[in-house]
């Protein structure tokens, strides 16, 4: 799938599904295939058509369910992204092989278009992994996510001596946590034609306008956890982005959408209403002045807020 064939977003089904790590744990939520048909009509018909998910969200959850809704689409017609998870893998030789081959049964596929390692725990004994699924077709290009600059170039050295590259670059990146951005990554990416998925850019909706300190994020949930306490510091922004918005007739989270896009990112934004959808669509369409640009980004800095997640190492 060439990189000008990607939409302006991508969308996530973390939330989807329930299990360990998964939209019930994580996010609060609890949503089937039954509950998500409309969304995932909505957005195909809208063109957009990149679903991000991963072996690890819900333990095959997600992908089930994504599997479920794609099997009434035209295969050629939908993008389907899907991640190698180390920390879960089985310690064999044939460890990512084996959890593609999950991912697919799970994905009705029997080939992924955009494949991730997960997480860099050894990009030396990994990396080389991916070769032969790109060789066989089952995988039509691949993507880090979670890597810093080092372990990317290196990443691509050992592909690129078979003749293969790194596609796609996906980590934590929105106003409140720009670490890829001060560590080069987006620059990197710019450089040498690869496509950075930004994912998290609402921060698991803290920055969608729907919480505050009234109204913070459901009770018992992760991102309760991480975020409820963050509130306060983020209010300014969030203010800030709302009056921005009445500009643009746009809400909260789709100035935090416009933003990322004008970053030159392709936002993975998670949906799990219909709503959600055509926020996307328009969000795509906003175009953010330097000025607004500015005064975005220097609120967020003076902030203070932390948003880095238990599983990120510093990208710096």
């Amino acid at each position: 799938m060439e990189q000008n064939k990607y939409p302006k977003i991508a969308l996530g089904t973390w939330s989807w599904g329930a299990g360990a790590v998964g939209g019930d744990q994580v996010f609060g939520n609890y949503l089937s295939a039954t509950d998500l048909k409309a969304v995932y009509k909505k957005a195909m018909d809208a063109g957009l058509n990149l679903w991000d998910t991963a072996t690890v969200y819900g333990m095959g959850a997600s992908e089930d369910i994504v599997g479920e809704l794609s099997k009434d689409y035209p295969r050629e017609k939908t993008i389907l992204s899907t991640k190698f998870t180390p920390q879960i893998e089985n310690g064999t030789p044939s460890a990512m092989s084996d959890m593609l081959e999950a991912s697919c049964k799970r994905l009705n596929t029997d080939y992924i278009d955009i494949y991730w390692i997960h997480n860099p725990m050894d990009v030396e004994k990994y990396t080389p992994m991916l070769i032969p699924l790109l060789k066989s077709g089952k995988v039509k290009s691949v993507g880090v996510s979670n890597h810093n600059l080092n372990e990317i170039k290196r990443a691509e050295e050992i592909l690129s001596a078979e003749g293969f590259h790194v596609s796609a670059i996906q980590n934590h990146f929105s106003l409140l946590y720009r670490s890829s951005e001060d560590a080069g990554i987006l620059d990197y990416c710019k450089q040498n034609g690869i496509t950075f998925f930004a994912y998290m850019v609402l921060e698991q909706g803290a920055l969608s306008g729907k919480y505050d300190v009234s109204h913070p994020l459901p009770e018992g949930s992760g991102r309760a956890f991480t975020y409820n306490s963050q509130l306060p510091l983020i209010e300014k922004l969030v203010d800030v982005m709302r009056e921005i918005g009445k500009k643009h007739y746009a809400s909260v989270a789709q100035i935090a959408i416009a933003w990322a896009i004008a970053k030159q990112t392709l936002p993975i934004i998670g949906v799990t209403k219909v709503e959600q959808v055509d926020e996307a669509v328009s969000a795509a369409q906003i175009v953010l002045s330097a000025e607004e640009m500015r005064i975005i980004e220097s609120t967020a800095s003076e902030s203070g807020a932390n948003t880095r997640g238990s599983w990120e190492k510093p990208m710096i």
